[in-house]
């Protein structure tokens, strides 16, 4: 048989195929490390970020600020109408300052009151005075039983007269102590109330959008805009409730962006949150760079794997020439059990049932 240049050619292509498929599919144990690592997902946020809400309902009068603006705390943000909420603290005003004028009513009151108390202890003073003086006489028979019993009904009546004085004084300065007190604290609360449709940041930051209109009815329930520490950031990552166990506060992660393809940025758990979301069974942990990239914003996507222990120099194999993580094909058809140590997401580390330069074959 005679065979054409192309037969030849088709020949060694397919020979090279078969030689290629049959290195794939076998290979010998190498030594090398394997990283044990948890995997997390989530998003760059700043520091002390936060969403800024109204406590009030109304019509969004003006927008003070535009996203980019550097805050100072106690910024005016935004305007909500608030004629009703004026209103309401001036009535409160004028209730404030017409009962002053009522206090002062009570105010003389009190002085008159102190003056009967000053009175009133005179008298029980000298009828003290008197009564003792007769009782020391009684018993020498100088003073009938009847005059004697007459000054101590006179002390009895002064010294009840003067309690009684003591207790209206008392009466009238708690009087008016609960009156300035009460319409003090609705002035306030109707100021506080009239405050609260202007609203202002709680911290110093940078402002990195705000997300309503001019116009717009505002509710406690609509978020306004979002604030956070200027060039400060950090990691807010989920980790699945089956390997929360393993991760705690020092560990190492190796982080990947999507705004940064192909670079790996180095970070070190900082925080746990110690209750679940029971909604996707995840914990949330918070993480700082130890070299962050040169520009990062808020919710950007970030995929981590929290490194939990490493082993370098042990006997491995690729995860795909397991069989249900115990066996391992040697003699192309004879499976063979193996133990498995450390494992990552490519490699698996052999213990037992495997040495160095024995071929094992990759399962159909």
């Amino acid at each position: 048989m005679k065979y054409t240049p192309q037969l030849l050619v088709l020949g060694l292509l397919l020979i090279s195929i078969s030689c290629s498929k049959k290195n794939i599919d076998e290979l010998q144990p190498t030594k090398g490390n394997v990283t044990e690592s948890v995997y997390a997902s989530g998003i760059i946020k700043a520091e002390d970020q936060y969403t800024v809400f109204s406590t009030v309902n109304g019509i969004l009068q003006k927008i003070n600020v535009i996203p980019g603006q550097s805050i100072v705390q106690g910024q005016l943000l935004f305007q909500i109408e608030s004629d009703k909420a004026a209103l309401n603290t001036e009535n409160t005003r004028l209730a404030y300052q017409l009962s002053q004028e009522g206090n002062r009513y009570i105010q003389d009151k009190i002085s008159e009151m102190e003056n009967k108390v000053q009175v009133t202890k005179d008298k029980l003073a000298l009828d003290l005075s008197v009564y003792n003086r007769n009782k020391n006489i009684k018993q020498y028979n100088i003073i009938s039983e009847v005059e004697y019993e007459r000054v101590e009904l006179v002390y009895k009546n002064s010294k009840s007269n003067y309690e009684a004085a003591l207790r209206q004084l008392s009466q009238l300065r708690a009087q008016l102590k609960n009156d300035q007190n009460r319409n003090n604290v609705n002035l306030k609360i109707n100021e506080k109330a009239e405050s609260d449709f202007s609203i202002k940041s709680a911290f110093s930051g940078e402002l990195f959008d705000v997300l309503v209109k001019e116009g717009a009815l505002i509710t406690p329930q609509i978020p306004l805009a979002i604030i956070g520490k200027k060039n400060a950031y950090l990691l807010e990552l989920d980790v699945d409730e089956n390997d929360m166990a393993r991760v705690i506060l020092g560990q190492k992660l190796v982080v990947t962006l999507d705004s940064y393809k192909g670079k790996v940025f180095d970070a070190t758990v900082d925080k746990i949150y110690p209750i679940m979301d029971v909604r996707s069974r995840t914990f949330k942990i918070e993480a700082h760079f130890d070299n962050p990239p040169t520009k990062l914003y808020p919710n950007l996507t970030a995929e981590a794997n929290i490194i939990i222990q490493t082993k370098k120099n042990v006997l491995t194999i690729p995860k795909s020439y397991l069989i249900n993580d115990e066996y391992v094909l040697v003699n192309k058809d004879e499976k063979r059990k193996v133990k498995i140590g450390l494992s990552d997401y490519q490699n698996a580390e052999i213990m037992e049932g495997l040495q160095a330069g024995e071929t094992i074959y990759k399962p159909k």
